[in-house]
């Protein structure tokens, strides 16, 4: 983590932060992922119907994740980023022992809203946390191991599942899948703790010396005085505002722009489709042809190359650009979804099974290595200081609602459309994202969050945008 120059301490104090803080995202991916294997044994134990399980399944994102995503970041901006952190860790450890101990499906949805809140609330805090807390030249590959951290959540959810299943020979087994979350619940509590709030948080309330405190201890000196003159100069202004977030968005041409911006790349960012494979590739592959089987393990391909390709996308964003990862991948998702609806028309045969897996495998590629990273450290850049919390948590919020829509709509799609149809609409939807991105978003990479909103307020007065 720590570059040339930087004393070995604050690169310590950098790595420690980010994997503690990260526990957030590791929760998020465990939760979202492991309901999969689980449901396969709660069926019987819960007697659930094809709507109790659909229930079960889409509770943790819409109302738990989306509310929890909206409401988390006015608590962000309210109460701070540590302290809103501890709250996600003490929702995650309630609803992991909720969920493990659920005597009827009743209480089994209460517990996934609560995990959901959790969820929510922290796909909001935790990058908004490692952008405030990070020097402007790490800043991309900090945010982002948030993103590596939620993929290998799914895949250890994943994993979790094949061993217990093969291990625990028991129709209850699902309840120690779901226990399994308490543990990174604990550690995420007891870690915030010895963490401090952000430095940008505590000037926007005034709290400057705790601001220059935090600073120092991730800065070597002269970078800790020049960005904190830099802030404290930044709170002074937000600190003669009396307006409301919401106020504020309403009312200022500019910062409205931007949050519009945001809810359109939490909209392509889902809109890519990626959500349709992580929850129905083992469907896609079995009515392909594969067995059943075959396909749960093809599965696991698609999760290993999430994780590799979000470590190959985290090393890319130290020399590319936000904006040219984004029409890269785009490209790419495009160009995959294409081969993908034209290998559906070819006759049944192994060959065409195993090449929907390749080009679905080529498709994850595509959006976990140049979207998803990217899409998140955006959310966490972009938003004026003023509005930073409750702005994101409009975003996350219409993030969590596209894909509760899209997980919905799928399987009707597929249904009326079949599955070239389908995939042949997600080729357009995404060359519809090209353009956006192309035409709409900003260069962020390289400047301290207050230039970069200085830059933005700058461009938003012009009638036209300099392009980046």
């Amino acid at each position: 983590m720590s570059h040339p120059g930087a004393p070995a301490s604050t690169g310590r104090f950098l790595t420690k932060l980010t994997v503690i803080a990260t526990l957030g995202g590791l929760l998020f991916g465990y939760d979202t992922g492991v309901i999969s294997g689980a449901l396969l044994y709660m069926k019987d134990d819960l007697a659930l119907s094809a709507f109790g399980e659909a229930t079960v399944v889409s509770s943790l994102l819409f109302p738990g994740a989306a509310f929890g995503a909206l409401f988390g970041g006015r608590v962000a901006d309210r109460i701070g980023r540590k302290r809103t952190l501890l709250v996600c860790a003490g929702l995650f450890l309630l609803g992991a022992i909720g969920c493990a101990l659920a005597p009827n499906v009743q209480i089994m949805v209460a517990a996934r809203i609560v995990l959901g809140l959790g969820v929510g609330a922290a796909a909001v805090t935790c990058p908004l946390y490692l952008a405030e807390m990070a020097p402007a030249d790490r800043r991309g590959r900090m945010v982002t191991i948030n993103e590596l951290m939620i993929v290998t959540g799914q895949m250890l959810a994943f994993a979790t599942n094949a061993l217990l299943d093969h291990l625990v020979h028991d129709p209850h087994v699902w309840r120690t899948m779901l226990a399994v979350a308490a543990v990174p619940a604990i550690a995420l509590l007891l870690g915030m703790l010895i963490l401090p709030d952000s430095p940008r948080w505590y000037a926007l309330k005034g709290r400057l010396p705790e601001a220059r405190k935090v600073l120092s201890l991730s800065r070597t000196p002269a970078e800790a005085d020049t960005e904190y003159a830099i802030v404290a100069e930044h709170a002074g202004h937000m600190l003669k505002s009396t307006s409301t977030p919401f106020s504020v968005i309403r009312d200022v041409p500019w910062i409205r722009r931007v949050v519009l911006i945001g809810c359109g790349l939490a909209i392509v960012q889902q809109a890519t489709g990626i959500n349709t494979v992580n929850y129905y590739a083992p469907t896609i592959l079995e009515q392909s042809g594969l067995g059943v089987s075959a396909a749960l393990v093809a599965t696991i391909a698609v999760g290993v190359t999430s994780v590799v390709t979000t470590i190959i996308g985290i090393i890319l964003l130290g020399f590319v650009g936000r904006r040219m990862m984004l029409l890269i991948g785009f490209a790419g998702v495009a160009a995959s979804q294409a081969a993908l609806a034209a290998v559906f028309l070819m006759p049944a045969s192994d060959v065409r099974s195993y090449t929907i897996l390749g080009c679905m495998v080529l498709f994850v590629a595509f959006v976990q290595m140049f979207i998803g990273t990217c899409v998140w450290l955006l959310l966490s850049e972009i938003f004026p200081l003023s509005v930073r919390g409750f702005a994101m948590g409009i975003a996350v919020f219409v993030l969590w609602c596209t894909n509760a829509i899209i997980s919905f709509l799928f399987p009707l799609l597929n249904n009326a459309l079949g599955s070239t149809g389908t995939f042949a609409l997600f080729v357009v939807v995404n060359i519809g994202s090209w353009i956006f991105v192309h035409r709409l978003v900003p260069e962020t990479k390289g400047t301290t969050l207050e230039e970069l909103e200085e830059r933005l307020e700058a461009e938003g007065m012009t009638p036209e945008r300099t392009p980046a």
